[in-house]
């Protein structure tokens, strides 16, 4: 699980939010779109949580928005679900978008991943970028396994999707992880995003 947890209120309403998508039965209706909105007919808004049900409401909401052609990201705290967030990213990517962070943004963890989806990435002055290593649930984290080790690879393999290199994909992935525990955040320096490559201009 890779997400970031700002204060104790937040973390309840996370809370309530588990518990809640643990107990729905529901299918999904088509007008769901989650954490996407759109601001405009070409520019969508994401907000929130990244979920299992990330990939649904993506789908959802790009075919009623079909003319997007960028997504701003607000606050977006992590995933829930990292295969789901890895899943949503792909299919974002396939759009061709451009994915910007306004000045007040502030994305972490998971949300940093699907960033990367952008095509064409841009940021302003004042929004933050946060990374961690993550936590499989069974009190082991990422550096607990060697380099190398299996557990590395669908990070490290969805970053070279996004257009990384071998070798700067493999240096941002153990840059990521050796930044800050699971429980702690660390947000990156202007000099770290040039460094990983994580803006394309």
């Amino acid at each position: 699980m890779k997400i970031i947890i700002q204060n104790i209120s937040f973390y309840f309403l996370i809370g309530i939010l588990v518990f809640a998508s643990s107990c729905k039965t529901e299918e999904i209706l088509a007008t769901d779109y989650g954490v996407f909105s759109a601001q405009d007919a070409n520019t969508a808004i994401m907000d929130g949580v990244i979920d299992s049900d990330t990939p649904v409401h993506w789908e959802n909401f790009i075919a009623a928005n079909p003319n997007i052609a960028k997504l701003i990201m607000k606050d977006c705290p992590g995933s829930e679900d990292d295969e789901a967030n890895l899943e949503a990213a792909r299919k974002i990517r396939q759009q061709g978008l451009i994915i910007h962070l306004p000045a007040d943004a502030v994305i972490a963890s998971g949300a940093v991943d699907l960033f990367l989806a952008g095509t064409t990435r841009t940021l302003e002055t004042g929004s933050k970028i946060g990374v961690h290593s993550w936590a499989d649930g069974n009190n082991k984290e990422a550096t607990d396994f060697p380099i190398g080790d299996d557990n590395h690879q669908p990070y490290i393999d969805y970053y070279m999707e996004m257009g990384f290199s071998q070798a700067d994909a493999e240096a941002f992935y153990y840059f990521t992880i050796n930044a800050a525990k699971a429980s702690e955040i660390h947000w990156m320096t202007d000099e770290e995003i040039a460094r990983y490559k994580l803006l394309t201009q």
